[in-house]
């Protein structure tokens, strides 16, 4: 019990949760999507079936995460892959919309439908989470830690997703700093990639190095990315 009570245990219990609310309020929205047409007496449980349909599905999802990124070089994949999410985070596509996502007027059908898309929509959620895990330091603890990080996380994406967004909406550096964060965990899962190990330092100093690397990385591409866009605009 004394491993579940040290800082790294919090810190990556902390990471886990703001990964989900940032990365959850697609989730907020799908689940509203899929659950419009159902008769008011039934949105409730479509919300909470389909919720609770789509954590077990992604902590099944993650666990095979956690597996794979014993495989060298799948770290490193699985890093860049994050630091491609943090800066995606940071240059939302205002394209981007959930129009394809379809009601249905049947409890179950808006359940399979909230499943679904959350499976579809889990890729990065996932990636971040497995590697938010490993911070914790115990192989034992990472499946616990994850299931523990995600319960807590429920909550705060079935009722209070509304507030986070408005938050983010006022606070804009709520979002630069998780898109950092990820870059942050890129970092670190860089330095812990099996196949690399042999030739990086394995001391705090480069770990810290290396997360705050893959922090600035994403910030400044994603400013880069930002100040592309608004060219054209300032052109015209």
């Amino acid at each position: 019990m004394e491993e579940f009570i040290t800082a790294s245990f919090w810190v990556a219990v902390a990471q886990i949760i703001m990964i989900d609310i940032l990365l959850g309020g697609d989730n907020a929205v799908v689940i509203a999507l899929a659950c419009r047409q159902l008769p008011p007496h039934q949105r409730t449980k479509g919300i909470m079936w389909g919720t609770a349909g789509a954590i077990v599905l992604r902590v099944i999802l993650i666990f095979f995460a956690l597996t794979l990124l014993a495989i060298p070089f799948l770290k490193f994949v699985g890093a860049v892959l994050l630091i491609w999410i943090g800066v995606k985070l940071l240059t939302p596509d205002a394209d981007d919309d959930h129009s394809n996502i379809q009601g249905s007027d049947k409890l179950w059908g808006a359940v399979k439908t909230v499943i679904i898309a959350d499976l579809v929509m889990s890729v990065d959620n996932v990636i971040a989470i497995a590697g938010a895990a490993q911070v914790s330091g115990n192989p034992d603890h990472q499946m616990p830690l994850v299931i523990f990080g995600l319960l807590v996380s429920i909550p705060i994406i079935v009722w209070g997703s509304q507030l986070v967004l408005k938050l983010m909406d006022r606070f804009p550096m709520i979002i630069t700093a998780g898109g950092m964060l990820l870059g942050w965990i890129a970092g670190t899962m860089m330095q812990t990639d099996p196949g690399l190990v042999a030739y990086l330092p394995q001391d705090k100093v480069w770990g810290y190095a290396m997360g705050l690397a893959g922090a600035l990385l994403v910030l400044v591409l994603g400013k880069i990315i930002m100040a592309r866009r608004a060219a054209p605009d300032s052109a015209a």
